[in-house]
């Protein structure tokens, strides 16, 4: 077909048709030169101002199963710097790689997010785990490991067992934070606890009705209280939206204790697309605003092709 043709205005096709028409094969034909299935955009999310981390539950759940093998291949292919919260038996193949585990899970069993450190019933395993992984970090030099406050309840998983105050909790939280950056100074290593919502009770990973650290100001108040350079607060911007909001003026409030960041789209957990509520790259240029120097996890559950949603993901925080 010639331009000629397409302009004719005896053409029984419409020209705004025929004009959409070329343009679309013109983007296929372009989108077929490229390597793999990279489009132009993703293609070039290759800035690094960002350091990018695939999230590793996130891809070996029911229906994807990547292995540690896959998840680094494709961290590699599209410019990610880490597979984190991956069992340390893997970190050698992230290593060989040239990966690194931006956050490491803290060796609690199970769902570590139940059993914190507002509980000083749990402190004896919880700081005795978490301070075998620091180690672990600070032996594969890995930045970080992480943390969380548990749930309110005098034993964790009973609900009828009583609440542990606010305040109550947060001491306890300090104190045993305090215990751990002994060793993590001396390490080198970030311990970083992590705010949750509690308002989605639709799925365990999307929600965690219970959990005490469901306020980010209360959970960056803890670690302002421990007062070390080595315990931060791992910033959720999910988590962060659905319980405060405003999301780039908290990142502004809180960068003096941010350690880690995480995204996904909101609601849902799913995909950071046109489906969801967050626009991710003002986010990413707040972080490099308040110069964040830090990773930046993809931590959303897909729902549909995982490989697309992580380049979308990738190119949109690349900025």
């Amino acid at each position: 077909m010639t331009a000629h043709n397409v302009l004719d205005p005896n053409n029984p096709l419409p020209r705004r048709q025929l004009l959409q028409g070329i343009a679309a094969a013109g983007a296929a034909s372009a989108l077929a030169t490229l390597p793999g299935t990279l489009a132009a955009e993703e293609k070039s999310a290759r800035k690094g101002r960002i350091k990018q981390s695939i999230v590793y539950w996130c891809f070996n759940i029911a229906g994807e199963k990547w292995d540690i093998e896959k998840q680094c291949q494709v961290a590699k292919s599209l410019g990610c710097v880490s597979v984190e919260l991956c069992d340390p038996k893997d970190w050698g193949v992230l290593k060989k790689h040239g990966l690194v585990c931006a956050s490491a899970g803290n060796g609690m069993p199970g769902a570590p997010f139940v059993k914190g450190l507002n509980n000083t019933k749990y402190h004896d395993e919880v700081i005795t785990r978490t301070s075998e992984v620091i180690e672990k970090c600070a032996d594969a030099k890995f930045p970080s490991v992480i943390a969380f406050t548990g749930f309110k309840w005098k034993d964790a998983e009973d609900p009828k067992s009583g609440e542990i105050s606010l305040d109550e909790g947060a001491k306890n939280c300090v104190a045993g934070l305090k215990k751990l950056a002994t060793l993590a100074e001396k390490k080198g290593v970030t311990v970083c606890i992590e705010h949750l919502n509690t308002r989605d009770d639709t799925h365990p990973m999307k929600g965690h009705p219970g959990y005490q650290g469901d306020d980010i100001d209360y959970v960056a108040n803890i670690v302002r209280k421990v007062g070390s350079p080595r315990v931060k607060v791992l910033f959720d911007c999910y988590h962060v939206q659905i319980m405060n909001g405003d999301v780039i003026r908290r990142i502004e409030q809180n960068k003096d204790v941010i350690g880690h960041v995480h995204t996904a789209g909101n609601p849902g957990r799913a995909e950071l697309d046109e489906n969801q509520e967050m626009q991710y790259p003002p986010i990413m240029r707040k972080l490099l605003d308040i110069k964040y120097d830090g990773y930046v996890g993809q931590e959303f559950i897909p729902t549909r092709d995982p490989l697309a949603g992580l380049k979308q993901a990738v190119a949109l925080c690349d900025v």
